[in-house]
């Protein structure tokens, strides 16, 4: 039987915590194990409340977070979406704030990248391709310093130094301006399909890159990265063609 008083508490933590914004809630979590406890439940009605304050309705209504199983995790995700002010000036953010468009202006390539990049730890995160790819779409890293906008129509991502990338319209990646072979390696892979689910494996630890198609690892793609912060990116030159990506954390293999 639950302690009346108890459970008084508890719906009292559950409206104060409802409004305390996430640094807040963080050092909350931190004063006793009763506290962590409460706000370790991720699907709890403090993390919905939070949702329902900060995610668009596009998103909560979407199945574009199907993959992402709890409020905490939603949440989450938002706050690692594409960056609205770190993207070419040809490309805007939706209202859902997880899918990037690509306006349909002639000769340029047009990139974007995530809010949050990475130095530490293994992160994965999904990319959907909503529209035609084009001649050239290519997902992956870049570093702060990788261009994010050039003339014509090419493998913007993987063009220098601070970026790797894998083209999904030939099978091919991309670093330095030069293809590292084709990708993934198998005989005759089968090409990308609008929609598909491709989860994007970043291991700061081991210092690779790899992905996923369909539940199936695809293999290490890019190996020794640079101890730097690396970003979600994508670029694209197809117009009104639209790119989303998910966060998910660690991934699942642990």
């Amino acid at each position: 039987m639950v302690d009346p008083f108890l459970a008084m508490n508890y719906n009292v933590l559950e409206v104060i915590f409802s409004y305390l914004d996430l640094r807040d809630l963080k050092n909350c979590a931190l004063v006793c194990w009763n506290w962590y406890h409460f706000l370790n439940d991720e699907s709890s009605e403090v993390w919905r409340m939070h949702c329902l304050r900060k995610l668009p309705q596009e998103a909560l209504k979407s199945d574009l977070l199907a993959s992402v199983t709890t409020y905490k995790k939603r949440l989450r995700a938002y706050y690692h979406a594409w960056n609205p002010n770190d993207c070419s000036r040809n490309v805007y953010i939706k209202p859902n704030g997880f899918t990037l468009h690509r306006n349909p202006v002639a000769q340029s390539t047009d990139a974007a990248r995530g809010k949050i990049g990475f130095r530490q730890g293994r992160h994965s995160w999904e990319v959907i391709w909503e529209g035609p790819l084009g001649t050239v779409a290519v997902i992956g890293i870049s570093t702060k310093e990788a261009a994010l906008q050039c003339h014509g129509y090419v493998a913007l991502l993987g063009s220098d130094d601070q970026s790797w990338g894998w083209n999904l319209v030939e099978n091919m990646l991309l670093h330095n301006g030069d293809a590292q072979g084709s990708y993934p390696l198998l005989n005759n892979p089968p090409k990308y399909q609008v929609g598909e689910r491709i989860r994007v494996i970043l291991d700061c630890d081991d210092n690779t890159l790899s992905f996923e198609k369909n539940s199936e690892f695809l293999g290490v793609a890019f190996k020794g990265l640079p101890d730097k912060k690396l970003y979600p990116t994508v670029s694209a030159v197809y117009g009104n063609t639209e790119v989303s990506m998910v966060y998910l954390g660690p991934p699942l293999d642990g």
